[in-house]
């Protein structure tokens, strides 16, 4: 079995947890910025998780939610740099 797609998952969670994090630490004292940072980064924690649990492995492979969860995390990665 080809384990890259499991790869794909946590490089694209840890991107979004470690720039939920960046996001927090540089915008600390403005309003709102933990729940604003807390919407890049939670996702990207849940799915990380997720990608060691084996009930879980067997809904992220499928198509549609791969499609899915890329499409969530480039939307959340140009909200983090909008933001």
């Amino acid at each position: 079995m080809n384990n890259n797609w499991i790869n794909n998952y946590r490089l694209g969670s840890y991107t979004l947890f470690a720039c939920g994090l960046i996001n927090l630490r540089y915008q600390w004292g403005e309003p709102d910025v933990l729940s604003r940072s807390a919407l890049i980064f939670v996702p990207g924690a849940v799915f990380l998780a997720a990608t060691f649990v084996p009930a879980a492995l067997k809904v992220l492979a499928r198509r549609e939610i791969k499609a899915l969860a890329a499409l969530a995390g480039v939307i959340l990665i140009a909200y983090a740099f909008s933001n």
